[in-house]
């Protein structure tokens, strides 16, 4: 009797081994270890630690900066809630755009998604994974922005004036403002993760996925350039109207349209006015179209090696 329990034991186990399917925590831990160990991620955060430091070693010298927190307060919180935040967000955008391509893309180029899908994982399952990894290590990432910029503006203005009395001047429509530029940088992370999931899918590629990721903004904002050479060949209105629905001018221009101008952006932005309303609702545009052309081509196109 016991014999026949002990040979049966393995056997049971073995069918359990094989018949086993790859969890969906099992595979987003996987993608999390992946993203730890490639050496571009580490790289991009000491970039960032560095860009993020830079403008403070740059207002702490410059020569009208003491009288202006001493004058006008406000003022000079707003000017560094805007740099800081505009800095966070241009920066995060860009180490999103270089991990969720390289995420995506070493899986075609390793082949190793084949090795994936035989064990058992789904395509979109798989995807679902990179990307809420990818969504986690971006939020992780603001919040670490966001805390090491208020403590080198607090170890600022002690520097400055020796004290944080300033801060009383801080009014509640300054919280509301630097909360409606936190969400967008929020959205900003969201519609630029979708971009580089889209092209690197589209490309199956980490080399052409990177690239097409990497030049949308840029040719976004080069593309500004173009459309007023012709509105100025033309005087043609339409040129100018083609920029109020581009993508990186209106993440550009977000935060400074949903606050009334208060809070400053940098880039680029639409050569006609635009309301904040109309620059959420054309990044959740082209997040809607990245997201389909993502899962459509996940699910439906085959995969070879």
């Amino acid at each position: 009797m016991s014999t026949t329990v002990s040979t049966a034991a393995p056997a049971e186990q073995i069918i359990k081994i094989h018949s086993a399917k790859p969890s969906f925590f099992g595979i987003l831990r996987g993608e999390f270890f992946k993203i730890r160990h490639q050496w571009i991620t580490w790289i991009m955060l000491v970039l960032l630690l560095g860009v993020i430091v830079l403008p403070y070693i740059v207002e702490a010298t410059g020569p009208n900066i003491k009288t202006q927190l001493l004058t006008v307060p406000l003022h000079f919180f707003y000017n560094q809630m805007s740099i800081s935040l505009a800095v966070l967000r241009v920066f995060t955008g860009i180490f999103l755009l270089i991990v969720t391509a390289t995420a995506i893309g070493l899986e075609y180029q390793l082949g190793t998604i084949c090795v994936l899908l035989a064990r058992g994982v789904g395509r979109l399952q798989l995807l679902s994974a990179k990307l809420l990894a990818v969504a986690i290590i971006a939020l992780l990432l603001l919040v670490f922005g966001l805390l090491l910029n208020v403590l080198l503006t607090l170890a600022l203005v002690s520097g400055l004036s020796g004290n944080l009395n300033a801060l009383n001047s801080l009014t509640s429509t300054f919280w509301s403002d630097t909360w409606t530029y936190i969400l967008s940088i929020l959205l900003n992370m969201g519609v630029t993760i979708l971009l580089a999931t889209a092209m690197t899918v589209l490309f199956r590629s980490l080399s052409f996925g990177l690239s097409a990721s990497l030049v949308w903004f840029p040719i976004d904002n080069i593309g500004i350039i173009f459309l007023v050479l012709a509105f100025r060949i033309t005087n043609q209105d339409f040129w100018r109207n083609i920029s109020a629905y581009l993508l990186g001018p209106n993440l550009n221009t977000m935060a400074s349209a949903l606050t009334s101008g208060r809070a400053e952006s940098i880039g680029a932005q639409p050569l006609v006015q635009v309301d904040g309303t109309h620059t959420v609702v054309v990044a959740l545009v082209y997040a809607a179209i990245f997201a389909v052309v993502a899962i459509v081509l996940t699910w439906k196109r085959d995969v070879k090696e």
